[in-house]
């Protein structure tokens, strides 16, 4: 038996719709700009191949709790977000077999201290401070579904004013190519977590704001910052 100097992390899961098992979760990767009018919104205009960062599987935010205000920053947004779980994984996988490697999807939001994110960029430099700080991956329950990916509605409010609207068929990079780009510059495993990326509208967020998210066919989820 392995003796350790403190005890492990536990295991990151996420509970899974009209089911007891969970979805123990290894890693998180995200898409950014894979909406054209966020890419023009964030002052792109191009289609140049996804481009990922990480968040640390402990940012996961569950259904129910609510998000504390984070510190070091003053311009805290929200990213809704198309969530893709993989119960599969693989390495340089084609596209045509991508979507094999899905368990499910789930909505996300991808929290963003924007200011630190902006500093970064004009620097060079990498947004993990911006991106993988405590809480900034809000999820719902994952819902079982390996078919055809989500197309529908993808939505967010703050106190039940609309922010974003748009659809998920307006990202430029599908599920399936999301997928087998990922895999080429990683050995994608059973656990992952894929953030698809925003639409526009992405906006501040304070303390008292009570968020809500949707995709259609998938779920909703709601939480406020504290």
């Amino acid at each position: 038996m392995t003796a350790y100097l403190f005890d492990p992390p536990a295991v990151v899961s996420v509970p899974v719709q009209d089911g007891d098992a969970r979805f123990p979760v290894r890693r998180i990767l995200c898409v950014g700009r894979n909406y054209a009018a966020h890419r023009r919104e964030m002052g792109g205009d191009d289609r140049d191949p996804p481009f990922f960062f990480a968040k640390p599987a402990d940012a996961l935010v569950l259904p129910g709790v609510d998000v504390a205000y984070p510190q070091a920053t003053a311009n805290l947004h929200h990213e809704i977000e198309l969530v893709v779980a993989l119960g599969a994984g693989g390495a340089d996988v084609s596209v045509e077999e991508a979507l094999n490697l899905v368990y499910g999807y789930a909505v996300g939001v991808d929290l963003t201290r924007r200011d630190l994110q902006a500093a970064a960029r004009d620097k060079g430099q990498p947004w993990d401070a911006a991106k993988g700080f405590d809480q900034s991956a809000p999820i719902s329950p994952i819902l079982c579904g390996s078919g055809t990916p989500p197309q529908g509605r993808i939505a967010l409010s703050v106190n039940g004013q609309p922010r974003q609207d748009a659809a998920v068929a307006d990202m430029i990079w599908n599920v399936a190519e999301i997928i087998a780009e990922a895999s080429k510059l990683w050995r994608l495993a059973a656990g992952d977590l894929i953030f698809t990326g925003t639409p526009e509208g992405v906006g501040p967020l304070v303390r008292g704001d009570a968020v809500e998210g949707e995709v259609e066919g998938v779920g909703r989820l709601a939480f406020k910052i504290v």
